[in-house]
């Protein structure tokens, strides 16, 4: 089994301009249109079973829209990591949508324009926790290189010591070219961390270390599709022949463990 713990998908109305968006953005082109039919179509080449689709609310009225449109498509095949903003007035109201609803919470400081640890943002975590929502933090640098960095290793971790009952996921393995500062704050900590654009930027001993440094419990398979094609993700993982216990976790026993039923 493969569980995907990140990748995107848009509505097919919005999916070629978020292409041409993000292509432009990052500088780096996509495997293919950012659509379900397009994610099914590489599911099933590569053999995955379920992809977690991660959505971002760059602006606070976006927040029920493109969380109508997720839960529409939740199923066993896709999970959804809904959007969610601090400056959402209904924010309440909304993770309740979530907790019924959804799967978990994605938010990327970069784009919605807060510090992962702005106090302002607490009292949305406090519910989280409470409601035991899992939320996925894009951490590090952004692709593009041209923004700040909001959600470092150590402000994520300033959320874990307020709250120690949040389920947090750190992408990019806690972040993107920041991966000392990852180590330093994040590793061995009990914070998920997932593998998107993580295999490949490092010499693979200094990769297979801190796989093995973390938490075995704590450790995801991501990719960012349709950043990248799974396959390559999939492909480096197998290179570095970890055991097949801890290979299981990556791949799927934690993702399981995480989301549930």
């Amino acid at each position: 089994m493969i569980i995907d713990m990140h990748t995107h998908a848009w509505p097919d109305k919005v999916a070629e301009r978020a292409r041409e968006h993000l292509e432009s953005l990052f500088q780096h082109k996509m495997v293919g249109m950012p659509t379900l039919n397009t994610l099914d179509k590489f599911m099933l080449k590569n053999h995955i079973d379920t992809s977690v689709i991660c959505a971002v609310a760059t602006k606070p009225q976006q927040v029920p829209s493109i969380n109508d449109w997720l839960f529409g498509i939740k199923s066993r095949r896709y999970r959804v990591f809904c959007s969610m903003h601090p400056d959402y007035p209904q924010w309440e109201n909304e993770l309740n949508r979530i907790r019924v609803n959804g799967d978990g919470v994605k938010l990327q400081p970069e784009f919605q324009g807060f510090y992962a640890d702005d106090q302002k943002a607490f009292p949305m975590y406090q519910v989280m926790e409470e409601l035991e929502i899992p939320v996925l933090f894009h951490c590090g640098e952004e692709l593009s290189g041209t923004m700040l960095v909001r959600s470092s290793g150590k402000r994520i971790i300033n959320i874990k010591k307020a709250f120690p009952k949040l389920k947090i996921i750190a992408a990019h393995f806690g972040g993107f070219k920041l991966w000392e500062e990852a180590e330093k704050y994040l590793v061995g900590e009990d914070i998920y961390l997932d593998t998107s654009f993580f295999f490949g930027f490092l010499p693979d001993q200094k990769v297979r270390d801190l796989l093995f440094s973390h938490r075995p419990d704590r450790l995801l398979f991501g990719t960012d599709f349709p950043l990248v094609d799974q396959a390559q993700d999939l492909e480096y993982l197998a290179r570095l022949g970890l055991p097949q216990i801890l290979h299981e976790r990556i791949l799927y026993k934690n993702a399981e463990n995480l989301l549930g039923s």
